[in-house]
């Protein structure tokens, strides 16, 4: 027990410092999960547009940086209906916002490209 007590009165300590440390530069653990490194590795690569996704961005007065600035950045990546071991180029379906979603888009994530498919509104 009274080892139990030294080890917690260095941990406890040390977990604060890094905490703030960490904090303080702007580190986080979110850019490992599985949302974040789809939704990462896409906007570094050169995106390319289908004519369907073209119509419906015409249609819903949609441009390129809205599609990458707030519907890729800010949704939400449905697993279930995507297909991430495809080969040679996965396919992702994203929903936009988390909560209620409006929008709902596919793209192929190729190793230089991403080629958006389909853009649909769902409200």
């Amino acid at each position: 027990m009274k080892k139990l007590k030294f080890y917690a009165i260095g941990f406890i300590p040390g977990l604060i410092i890094v905490f703030f440390i960490l904090n303080k530069k702007g580190a986080s653990c979110s850019g490992y999960l599985p949302n974040s490194r789809v939704i990462a590795e896409s906007l570094s690569k050169e995106f390319k547009y289908s004519e369907e996704a073209k119509i419906a961005m015409a249609a819903n007065k949609i441009d390129e940086k809205f599609i990458k600035d707030s519907i890729i950045t800010n949704g939400k990546v449905d697993f279930d209906r995507s297909h991430a071991q495809k080969k040679p180029c996965p396919d992702y379906l994203i929903t936009y916002p988390e909560k209620n979603p409006s929008y709902e888009i596919t793209f192929d994530k190729c190793e230089e490209t991403v080629t958006v498919n389909t853009l649909k509104k769902l409200k």
